[in-house]
């Protein structure tokens, strides 16, 4: 006797064995029960969800002459002879292969006909969005107004391909993808009855590539099983069998992301061809492994999301604290356009290794994803006091100084009272210049390594000048409660005064301009400044002009010549 395959002969035989559409189920047992059955149904949904097997259910139902509950009894002659085959009560048709105008056209002569046996003649039409117009078109008249005795049940993957005027004249069903959960329970018993030895963690991991569909769950069992005969079948077995990694693999790979290391990102993808690993089957499992992460990030309890035992969650909870969400979400949508090219390419490992470079190299991309990425990067060096070099003319990024102003050269300290200013005498060509020690010191006399603009010395209300002074001061604690989703936006920002109780935001980049200038995100600042510091201010915002110069010393009269110890000569216009 030949072998039947696993996906066959475990194939639903009543209602009571289908498992996941259990809404579907139990309309159709209620329609058969009350004497409700409709003329045309459309069954739509991804493959091996059941849609073929509950319309040869629903067929041997309602010609069945001792229905319980609904379902067929399996044992009237009626019920057997649909089961092998023999019935000419229920025809199927692959519309794949039959998909022309001709093949309606029989069926249109077939169903003025009554059964010869059983109450209704059930035509199942298979992958129904084949048909061609013409096909569609003549099958109209007859699904609309069909014989009291006929039965059309219309069966698709690709229901957005179906006329409006066929879907208007059937009752839909939607077929769901069937959880990883039930399937595994499917499994064990089917691995019980048949006898097969399997690890527990291997039926979990054939459950999840199943990919909700019993069928494809099924074959895949049936393919490690005829590799490992009279074996146990182990969860390293499965693996290797269908090309697979371990997740111990891809965390590994996104450690080596996340530290920027290209060369092991290349050698751990080399690995993986050596040992035969299918690689498109590599990029949608490393995708899952960064959604689980973006879920160990987002939600409460996502332990009950993302279905997997107590020691990968530990390890995914530890990945998951090495970045923040941009990051990921950046990384799943480089991976998920790489995973659309492997469809037809034919230099896969090539493609793969151009998307792990660019991880690892954000700079190579220009977008907001990759640019907020590039910025925590830095913001992460200089938590750890990494040193950055500096190219001429650009910023010396020294505490206390103009850090984020274009062109110039941050001082350490500054002017008591006016921390990282430098402040020059009118008219100083031919002068000295003079430099702050630091915060608070004394002055010291000396030559400018390199000239700066001379600052222009404009004087506020006191008022105005103490609200200016307090946010500056405080402004890096501000920006810092607002989030790691806001806050690389406002580096580089200087505040200015705008009013009585008014500032101006000041943005030197027009990306972080764009990102921080919504009302949301101003108004928050603004609240938080309220409760916290017991300031009503109002900020506004600006982009600095092109040219500008950020180096304005806000001061009044006397202050300014409390602070300074020499003599100011006021040049009148």
């Amino acid at each position: 006797m030949s072998y039947t395959a696993l996906y066959r002969k475990w194939r639903p035989v009543d209602f009571e064995d289908v498992k996941g559409q259990d809404f579907i189920v139990q309309t159709l047992k209620n329609q058969i029960v009350s004497g409700r059955i409709g003329h045309a149904y459309l069954f739509c949904g991804t493959r091996g969800t059941g849609k073929t097997s509950i319309a040869k259910i629903f067929a041997r139902a309602v010609n069945c002459d001792n229905p319980r509950e609904g379902s067929p009894c399996g044992e009237c002659p009626s019920c057997q002879a649909i089961a092998s085959g023999a019935s000419m009560n229920v025809v199927e048709i692959d519309a794949a292969s039959n998909n022309g105008v001709e093949n309606i056209r029989d069926i249109r002569e077939q169903v003025q006909y009554p059964p010869t046996q059983g109450r209704f003649r059930v035509y199942i039409i298979d992958e129904v969005h084949m048909l061609s117009i013409g096909a569609f078109n003549a099958l109209l008249k007859t699904l609309e107004e069909p014989p009291s005795y006929v039965i059309f049940i219309l069966a698709t993957t690709e229901v957005h391909k179906i006329p409006v005027t066929i879907l208007s004249r059937c009752q839909r069903y939607d077929f769901r993808r069937i959880p990883a959960r039930v399937i595994a329970d499917r499994l064990r018993e089917v691995t019980e009855a048949e006898h097969i030895d399997i690890e527990e963690k291997a039926v979990l991991y054939l459950a999840r590539a199943a990919d909700g569909a019993f069928r494809d769950a099924l074959s895949l069992l049936d393919q490690c099983t005829a590799f490992h005969f009279g074996e146990m079948l182990t969860y390293d077995h499965v693996l290797d069998i269908l090309g697979a990694a371990d997740q111990t693999l891809f965390s590994k790979m996104f450690s080596a992301v996340m530290e920027k290391r290209t060369k092991d990102c290349i050698l751990i993808l080399e690995e993986m061809v050596i040992q035969g690993r299918e690689l498109g089957q590599f990029v949608n499992d490393y995708i899952w492994y960064l959604r689980n992460l973006l879920l160990m990030q987002s939600a409460e309890d996502a332990a009950g999301l993302v279905d997997m035992s107590e020691d990968n969650l530990k390890q995914l909870s530890n990945d998951a604290g090495k970045t923040d969400g941009n990051t990921l979400i950046r990384q799943i949508r480089i991976l998920s356009e790489l995973s659309n090219q492997l469809r037809y390419a034919s230099q896969k490992r090539i493609l793969i290794e151009i998307a792990l470079i660019k991880l690892t190299k954000p700079e190579m991309e220009v977008n907001i994803e990759s640019l907020l990425e590039r910025i925590s990067s830095l913001e992460a060096r200089v938590e750890e006091g990494i040193a950055f070099p500096v190219s001429a003319g650009g910023i010396a990024a020294v505490s206390g100084g103009l850090s984020g102003l274009p062109g110039q050269e941050a001082v350490s300290g500054g002017l008591s009272g006016f921390p990282g200013q430098e402040v020059l005498p009118p008219g100083g060509k031919g002068q000295e210049g003079v430099r702050a020690a630091g915060a608070g010191g004394q002055l010291n006399s000396g030559t400018a390594s390199q000239p700066l603009s001379v600052p222009q010395q404009v004087s506020i209300p006191k008022a105005q000048l103490e609200d200016l002074q307090l946010i500056r001061n405080e402004w890096g604690n501000i920006i810092r409660q607002m989030g790691t989703s806001v806050r690389p936006s406002f580096r580089g920002t200087v505040v200015e005064p705008a009013g009585d109780s008014c500032l101006c935001i000041v943005f030197s980049d027009p990306v972080n301009y764009a990102i921080g200038n919504r009302p949301s995100v101003i108004g928050a600042i603004e609240r938080y400044i309220e409760e916290h510091y017991q300031k009503k201010i109002y900020l506004k915002t600006r982009q600095m002009g092109s040219g500008e110069v950020l180096n304005t010393v806000y001061v009044s009269d006397e202050e300014l010549k409390e602070k300074i110890h020499i003599g100011i000569e006021i040049e009148e216009e």
